[in-house]
């Protein structure tokens, strides 16, 4: 199943369509602006400063009654977003094409449905690849044998091909995010995460089984975080999902009712403690466009080196028509 989204010039406050520019301001306000998605890419593009619009390329439909998104991860041409139910007893995948907005329902080649029944909460996804064979590690918020489970995926068809048990200290752990780090000829090495805190670990390559044992990483401090040279007054009660990695930097999103912060950590490999966020570096979207929720998933680096995410957005209570993929206006990695 193809999910329609067509490169056009569309008013800012119309459904979602691919090239759409949300030029929502922090205060709320919904702005102007409305461009293809050329024009978009035309602008100037900065690594560091303040990111308050983004670009609507995807909006991502309710497959087999999976209305809430969870776990998100950028390729190098696709997104992959998950949906899942409200038991939490199916799950979809969709895969957009970053160019065009193309969506397809991806289809799971054990049994020829278009849902998983074994993925759980799907919080958070991260993609690899192996010996020309394409992988994505997703954590369910279980704790046990089903903690990460790993499918291949051929173009748009996944098959269920590992489950691994995440432990720390000896104790099963359920973790809340992740994100691939390195990989070595034998070993992927991760990052995970539990509420605001990290943990780090291995895995063998090719492994279908086993544990991956976890050790201290650190905790970011995001009480004292700047947006826009501001620090955000109660970030301390807003929800966080999935997170994005990039060339040892974490991009962190938070979200509080219509309201996504994406704070930014860098040098990763060595933190260790209590660590904070870049000051000359933020992202915040204040939606008047979806007052009752604009949470943002996770987020990634992919095409355009743009900051990718995807989103739960409701106009009101009940609204299950608007969640997307997106970027940030303005940003390149």
């Amino acid at each position: 199943m193809v999910i329609g989204a067509t490169v056009a010039a569309v008013a800012v406050a119309t459904v979602a369509s691919a090239g759409q520019v949300s030029a929502e301001s922090a205060n709320g306000d919904l702005g102007s602006t409305s461009a293809t998605r050329s024009a978009s890419v035309a602008r100037p593009a900065a690594s560091t400063g303040y990111f308050n619009t983004y670009t609507t390329v995807a909006t991502l439909g309710n497959a087999n009654s999976c209305y809430a998104a969870e776990g998100f991860a950028v390729g190098s041409s696709y997104t992959y977003a998950v949906k899942i139910n409200g038991d939490e007893s199916k799950a979809v995948i969709y895969r957009t094409r970053m160019s065009d907005g193309t969506t397809t329902l991806m289809k799971n080649g054990d049994n020829g449905t278009s849902y998983a029944s074994y993925l759980g909460h799907a919080n958070d996804v991260v993609l690899s690849s192996n010996d020309g064979n394409y992988y994505m590690f997703v954590v369910t918020m279980k704790a046990g044998s089903t903690s990460v489970v790993k499918l291949k995926y051929v173009s748009t068809t996944y098959y269920k091909v590992g489950s691994y048990t995440i432990k720390y200290n000896g104790v099963n752990k359920s973790m809340s995010g992740v994100k691939i780090t390195s990989k070595t000829a034998s070993t992927i090495n991760f990052l995970f995460k539990s509420g605001r805190t990290f943990y780090r670990g291995a895995l063998g390559l090719t492994a279908t089984s086993g544990t991956i044992n976890l050790t201290a990483g650190f905790t970011l401090d995001v009480a004292d975080a700047l947006v826009n040279g501001k620090t955000v007054p109660d970030i301390t009660s807003y929800a966080n999902q999935g997170f994005g990695y990039h060339s040892n930097t974490v991009y962190f999103p938070m979200t509080h009712e219509n309201v996504s912060v994406v704070l930014v950590y860098r040098n990763i490999s060595s933190a260790s403690g209590t660590i904070r966020s870049a000051d000359d570096l933020s992202f915040r979207i204040t939606s008047s466009a979806y007052p009752d929720l604009f949470e943002i998933e996770s987020v990634g680096i992919g095409a355009g080196s743009h900051l990718w995410f995807s989103t739960n957005r409701r106009k009101a209570a009940g609204d299950t028509a608007h969640d997307g993929v997106h970027y940030f206006n303005g940003y390149t990695a």
